[in-house]
């Protein structure tokens, strides 16, 4: 048997290259099969009969993300996000990883270091991190539960040097008292009582809005109820919670931090500042859909 490259079928089919990855990614094309990054074709492939539009439900940003997952689609969505959305997360909570180590780290899963001392945690919590993603990719439709909540901060945390602490519950609620902003947060053995009285709150609502996500994100950071990594599972969680329901995601960038955290402290007296904060970062999402061409 013989086999034909993407670009080849692409020309024969006359489609895109993307419509024919797309084709062997939801298993259109009998015979076809991955080696490394390449689809193998058969050159007697024939091409999938186009599904009826009117049949066809709209493709989201969710469906993208999850297409190109799969696929081990390179330099689109999929990729973007993971590299932003952690070095991002990461460096709001203090890590010293650069952009371009974080983008390495996810492209070879490997790091090059020379004449500098990296942060054994930096690597490990940035490589965990792109597993929470796919994650909240995976698992997006799914309702909030706390063993969801909890399976996310277990994924982030492992392997690192709180791991090792008798003291730190990894997957658990916290065990010692801790504070945010300098704010109190409730004990330790007040903190499961607290969780599902929010969940129960949160989804008692069927349909939920950007303001929704925003007061469960608010009101998850003032519980603050891991001993660590509180704001990264906080804002995956909104991540999850946008692709679910439809809405444009987003990602809070260093210029942002300091907006972000006034918005989180002073939710309760004025929502204004955080969702402002919020659809700012929005923008910036939007901008790269608009430049991969995916509608929202």
């Amino acid at each position: 048997m013989r086999y034909r490259s993407v670009t080849e079928t692409a020309k024969q089919w006359n489609v895109s290259e993307r419509s024919v990855r797309n084709y062997c990614a939801h298993g259109r094309v009998n015979g076809a099969f991955l080696t490394g990054k390449t689809w193998n074709i058969p050159e007697n492939a024939e091409k999938p009969e186009r599904v009826n539009k009117k049949k066809e439900r709209p493709i989201t940003l969710l469906d993208i993300l999850q297409e190109e997952k799969s696929g081990k689609y390179a330099g689109g969505i999929y990729h973007k996000t993971q590299i932003d959305l952690t070095y991002n997360s990461n460096h709001i909570e203090g890590s010293r990883l650069t952009h371009d180590q974080t983008r390495y780290i996810f492209e070879t899963n490997t790091i090059g270091v020379e004449n500098e001392v990296l942060n054994v945690d930096d690597v490990i919590e940035t490589a965990n991190h792109f597993h929470c993603i796919d994650m909240i990719i995976d698992d997006a439709k799914a309702m909030l539960t706390e063993k969801f909540i909890k399976e996310l901060h277990l994924i982030l945390k492992n392997g690192t040097s709180d791991s090792r602490k008798d003291w730190f519950a990894v997957g658990g609620y916290k065990k010692l008292p801790n504070e945010v902003g300098g704010m109190d947060t409730p004990p330790p053995e007040d903190v499961a009582d607290k969780m599902k009285m929010l969940l129960k709150e949160y989804n008692a609502k069927e349909e939920k809005t950007l303001e929704d996500i925003l007061d469960f994100h608010a009101k998850f950071e003032r519980i603050h109820p891991f001993q660590d990594g509180n704001g990264r599972v906080g804002r995956l969680i909104m991540f999850k919670e946008c692709l679910k329901y439809n809405i444009v995601p987003f990602i809070i960038e260093d210029n942002l931090k300091l907006f972000y955290y006034r918005g989180l402290k002073e939710w309760d007296d004025e929502k204004g500042y955080l969702t402002d904060t919020c659809l700012t970062a929005q923008d910036k999402y939007k901008g790269y859909l608009d430049y991969f061409r995916i509608s929202y």
